[in-house]
């Protein structure tokens, strides 16, 4: 599924995704939003939101 969304994309459509497979959307996107409790916690491109430790300590498994 995550290769079809690729190609959509990369054809030049713009993607809104909402995935609990956070670790695969945030490789994919440009831009990420973590929401708590229904407000934006985090906001960043997908590589920033990777490689923030609190990010990943709180809600991609460490």
């Amino acid at each position: 599924m995550f290769d079809r969304i690729d190609e959509i994309n990369d054809a030049g459509t713009t993607i809104l995704m909402v995935e609990q497979n956070a670790k695969e959307a945030l490789r994919r996107c440009g831009r990420g939003y973590v929401l708590t409790n229904g407000q934006n916690r985090y906001e960043n491109d997908g590589d920033a939101l990777l490689d923030d430790e609190e990010v990943r300590r709180e809600f991609l498994g460490g």
